[in-house]
């Protein structure tokens, strides 16, 4: 690794002006891209005292080499030209969003002379009016067989329309009625613009007017007898409304707007988009990325605005762009894509009403796909029967540590401190063998916590082992289940480092347990620390031993947060109720079941309470009296234990 002041740049020799820089490696290779509205400040603070930095902006200087610039005229320009080499050079300290798919679009080539609609994947081009994109191409094509009765337009390649033009037939839509064959001149090049300026209307969201249409034609036919006609327009009218019933109204103004949702771990981020077109669902697509640097949430919403609008066309900008927070260059974001769209462009955050439900649902749809992504890839035999043998190798295993367990302390000051455990078996969660703990000695720290809960885990183990039982060491006779603790881990993972797994060990050396392997990962630059090594075990980034480790981790994390939120708002909904007289567990159960949170029963009217089973009115109105007069504690982050603004 080089040492930053090896290629730090003189002393005023970086301009004040606004800029790109790029970071290269050893082999010239750009490592990370940034911008700044001046070049100056930002870039020296890259070089300034290294342990002032962040974990991994260290770790990014120390691998690169060089630094260079290029040096703009304005922030925006800087924005559109960072996004530009983050695409270019893919460095492997920057997030990048990716698409998980090529996703196809319903298009039409209205820059042709007869235009053609049909099916396109990659980047979008000039002279094309995009519609979707679709999760399938298969549902693109039924659209448009369903439509194709109703605008008959061209929808063949330029050979078979040169073919048919130059024998004079048309091919088998124009015979049956989906296609106004326009190569052989049963329509004119004006009648045909027609009819695709029709279906591009329809598209485009201005239903109302064709349905009405032909339910007037169609109830003319009828009366003049005419019923073919009218059965025929009777079929059209059943087509539309088929595409229109898969459309789902979501937006009743009519709005243009694309949706993004967000859900992010220590490890990765998934976004979803839903784009709303005449206020019904055009299409969806999701990515998932790495989170390579230790990004924040309004850069990580401007990040993926970049990456959706950086190579789209004018047509496929959005008047609104609605988003869960703001992104961190919001006015720059926003004249970029005002000058790539030719026309204003709003972004803002949904608080209310129907936009700010969609925007849940849209949320929901990352959790899952994000849900997804980590499936798919544990769910891979192969890729976990390499992150068993890569832990193996690097910690020098006897052999893969087929059943792991994770441990992690959750506390809030000094009170409601709780551990986790979480098994992995053969790579996967065995959740039936999850254990949650409650510290019972209150107020000792994270490091005194893990020591007893390692203690009593083991001593339960140690139980278990001497339980020989005639069916088999640690096996209930009654039901022939292995009894709670009764298996043996081959490898321990604490949430923690030095300390932590210094700790752990003291309380399996303690009981004699000398046969199953240690380790703690720590979250600063994700090291795997061994008991008495001075030095940590790097795996690297891309490792699949890696990946394995940290998922064990987030999992125990996610398991004691859960207890340790539940145990939290059950004793705050007790303590505030105390004063009220008669309210016993059965009532406060109901509460907490009901409203979930002090917050949320705080703000709640006498009426609200008083619904709940088993709440009269006198109760109801007791139980606001006494959180009137009750201290308001402040709300928490319970994944970091800050404390948030007041509600």
């Amino acid at each position: 690794m080089a040492d930053p002041a090896s290629y730090r740049p003189a002393p005023g020799e970086i301009p004040a002006e606004p800029g790109v820089y790029r970071f290269r490696d050893d082999e010239r290779r750009v490592i990370y891209v940034g911008k700044a509205k001046s070049l100056r400040p930002r870039l020296s603070s890259y070089f300034q005292d290294i342990s002032n930095l962040h974990p991994r902006t260290q770790q990014m200087v120390l691998t690169a080499s060089s630094v260079d610039w290029t040096v703009v005229t304005t922030e925006v320009e800087a924005l559109a030209l960072e996004y530009s080499w983050i695409k270019e050079f893919d460095p492997r300290f920057n997030v990048k969003y990716r698409d998980d798919k090529s996703y196809p679009w319903l298009a039409v080539t209205v820059g042709e002379e007869f235009p053609r609609v049909t099916v396109m994947r990659g980047a979008q081009r000039k002279g094309v009016r995009y519609f979707g994109p679709y999760g399938h191409a298969w549902a693109i094509r039924d659209t448009v067989d369903t439509l194709l009765r109703v605008f008959p337009m061209r929808s063949c390649s330029a050979g078979v329309f040169r073919r048919s033009a130059a024998i004079g037939r048309p091919c088998l839509l124009g015979d049956i009625g989906k296609c106004a064959a326009p190569c052989v001149g049963r329509v004119s090049p004006d009648e045909h613009r027609a009819i695709v300026n029709d279906f591009l209307s329809f598209m485009g969201g201005q239903t109302a007017g064709f349905t009405k249409r032909i339910e007037t034609r169609m109830k003319q036919a009828s009366d003049a007898e005419e019923y073919e006609l009218a059965a025929k327009l009777r079929d059209d009218l059943g087509a539309m409304r088929r595409v229109l019933e898969k459309q789902t109204v979501v937006l009743g103004d009519g709005t243009d707007a694309d949706v993004l949702g967000f859900v992010d771990d220590p490890l990765e981020v998934a976004v979803q988009i839903f784009s709303v077109r005449g206020g019904r669902i055009r299409g969806q697509r999701g990515w998932v990325a790495e989170k390579a640097d230790e990004t924040g949430f309004p850069e990580l919403v401007q990040r993926a605005l970049m990456t959706l609008y950086q190579d789209a066309i004018a047509a496929a900008i959005p008047r609104e762009v609605l988003v869960p927070a703001m992104p961190s260059d919001a006015d720059i974001v926003t004249e970029l894509l005002s000058e790539r769209r030719e026309g204003p462009v709003t972004i803002r955050v949904p608080r209310r009403g129907d936009k700010r439900a969609l925007m849940q649902t849209v949320e929901q749809n990352a959790k899952q796909l994000l849900m997804r992504h980590k499936m798919k890839r544990s769910s891979d035999l192969t890729a976990r029967s390499l992150a068993l043998e890569e832990i193996q190798a690097a910690l020098d295993l006897d052999t893969a540590p087929l059943r792991i367990e994770c441990y992690d302390i959750s506390n809030l000051g000094e009170t409601e401190t709780v551990a986790s455990m979480v098994v992995f078996e053969d790579g996967l969660p065995r959740k039936s063998e999850y254990r949650r703990f409650t510290i019972r000695n209150e107020g000792q720290s994270d490091v005194a916590a893990m020591h007893e809960v390692i203690t009593r885990r083991f001593e339960r183990l140690l139980k278990a082992r001497e339980d020989n039982d005639e069916d088999g060491p640690g096996i209930d006779p009654e039901t022939g289940k292995p009894k709670r603790f009764a298996y043996t881990p081959a490898l321990v993972v604490v949430d923690g480092g030095p300390p932590q797994v210094a700790a752990a060990h003291a309380a399996m050396t303690a009981l004699g347990i000398t046969d199953i392997a240690l380790v703690g990962l720590a979250k600063r630059l994700e090291e795997v620390w061994l008991p008495d090594d001075d030095d940590p075990v790097i795996l690297p980034r891309t490792s699949e031993g890696l990946y394995l480790l940290q998922r064990l981790r987030d999992e125990a994390h996610r398991f004691a947060i859960g207890h340790h939120r539940g145990r939290r708002s059950k004793t705050m909904i007790e303590s505030v109720l105390d004063p009220v007289a008669g309210l016993g567990p059965t009532r406060r159960k109901a509460l907490l079941k009901s409203f979930g949170s002090v917050k949320k029963l705080r703000v709640a009217t006498v009426e609200e309470i008083a619904s709940v089973p088993g709440i009269g009115a006198a109760t109801a109105q007791s139980i606001v009296e006494a959180l009137a007069t009750s201290e308001q504690t402040p709300a928490v982050n319970m994944a970091t234990g800050e404390i948030l603004e007041d509600s």
